[in-house]
């Protein structure tokens, strides 16, 4: 990688390496726009494309990413190169400097607008955690979980940028020894550590996207967490999938990873048995697991260190599988990956299996217990991948508040 003329740390998570895309404004500039982190600083990527002249200058100049998200990936590519020649050329350091503002003076806004929105089960760990939790004398995985990955349809309108504010949720609900259901704020209010993946290249609808096309039409890597009231969804989802339990939030990281970052955090995925259906099978010589260590905080406190390596099943696979009926994806659309648990109890992705459904409380250094979470919580879930040459490469954090439910 060849050095920058401007002053990168240089165990910084957000160096040449990097370059996350996001949307950010400050006080007193312009409205929201397109910027790429670079060090301490953010490049008003729009900006620098106009005064250079760039030909993707259009693509990156609205108050979004979804232009650049649906150029394609020859201009992500285009894109990212020339940022990287931006930084690297001192002959473009004046005409470059004026273009970056601290990120410390910025505030973030939504990355891209969301299309549709699909939440993946793709966790052996959490998923078979899970079964036992709630299935304690049948077999902890259903039948055709590792046949296909499990995914459900979310709500697009109420994904929310980190920092966002997640009002308590109130539904129906109803324990095993309530002889009726009862209506109130969810007692059971949860976390899910997920990563999340935007489509910029759509699909034609009644045509396949292949696992060797994953990055054709995949832009970028973030972090999710998907909020969840477990006693609501536990009431309401027989004998249909997660609904109110999950719509009222899933909050989602400022900054967009472009997969073309991570070919340093691109693994194997854990071997599959019994083999996948042909559509489902990996690519050769073309793995899409990657090796992302998530830290997930509860006022502060590291509560759990999730390892997406670990995941049954690859993003590729999920956008496989999405497709593979004919229908079709289009640029902004998101889905994840599901609550990122590994096989220890420090690697769990959830209070649901931290506390294991609440008979293990957490104990918080405040002297404090969490069976789940309270009213002025607030979680953070950051992660970070291995980059080229020992680097490390950062995605951030989503962060969310918990509101006192407004009944």
């Amino acid at each position: 990688m060849p050095e920058s003329w401007l002053d990168i740390a240089p165990d910084s998570p957000f160096g040449l390496h990097n370059l996350p895309y996001g949307v950010f404004s400050e006080p007193g500039g312009p409205g929201p726009r397109a910027g790429v982190a670079v060090g301490a600083h953010v490049l008003d990527l729009g900006a620098a494309a106009r005064a250079a002249g760039s030909p993707f200058a259009d693509a990156v100049s609205g108050p979004s990413l979804d232009g650049l998200l649906a150029a394609g990936r020859p201009v992500w590519e285009q894109v990212r190169a020339t940022v990287l020649r931006w930084l690297t050329d001192p002959a473009r350091e004046e005409d470059v400097r004026p273009h970056l503002i601290g990120r410390d003076r910025v505030r973030m806004h939504m990355p891209f607008t969301v299309g549709d929105y699909v939440d993946f089960y793709s966790s052996e760990h959490h998923a078979t955690n899970v079964g036992r939790i709630f299935r304690p004398d049948s077999a902890p995985l259903t039948p055709n979980w590792k046949h296909l990955p499990i995914g459900y349809h979310g709500r697009a309108g109420t994904v929310v940028p980190s920092g966002s504010p997640v009002v308590r949720p109130c539904g129906q609900r109803k324990g095993p020894d309530d002889p009726e259901p009862v209506f109130g704020p969810s007692r059971r209010l949860d976390i899910e550590a997920e990563v999340g993946f935007v489509v910029g290249a759509p699909s034609r609808r009644g045509a396949r996207v292949p696992v060797g096309g994953f990055a054709d039409h995949v832009f970028g890597v973030f972090l999710v967490n998907d909020w969840s009231a477990r006693d609501l969804q536990a009431w309401e989802y027989v004998p249909l999938g997660p609904f109110l339990g999950k719509s009222f939030a899933t909050s989602v990281s400022p900054w967009v990873v472009p997969l073309q970052a991570l070919e340093a955090a691109r693994v194997e995925p854990p071997e599959r048995d019994p083999e996948p259906l042909e559509y489902l099978r990996d690519a050769k010589d073309e793995p899409w697991g990657l090796d992302l260590a998530l830290e997930v905080r509860i006022n502060g406190h590291v509560v759990s260190r999730p390892p997406f390596a670990k995941m049954y099943w690859t993003a590729a696979q999920q956008l496989a599988h999405m497709t593979v009926n004919g229908a079709s994806v289009r640029t902004g659309d998101m889905y994840a990956s599901g609550t990122v648990s590994g096989p220890e109890r420090g690697q769990r992705g959830c209070l649901l299996e931290l506390t294991w459904g609440g008979k293990e409380p957490l104990k918080l250094p405040d002297g404090s217990e969490r069976a789940f979470l309270e009213d002025g919580d607030t979680v953070a879930i950051s992660a970070t991948a291995p980059g080229p040459d020992g680097t490390v490469i950062g995605f951030g954090e989503v962060t969310g508040s918990i509101r006192p439910a407004e009944e």
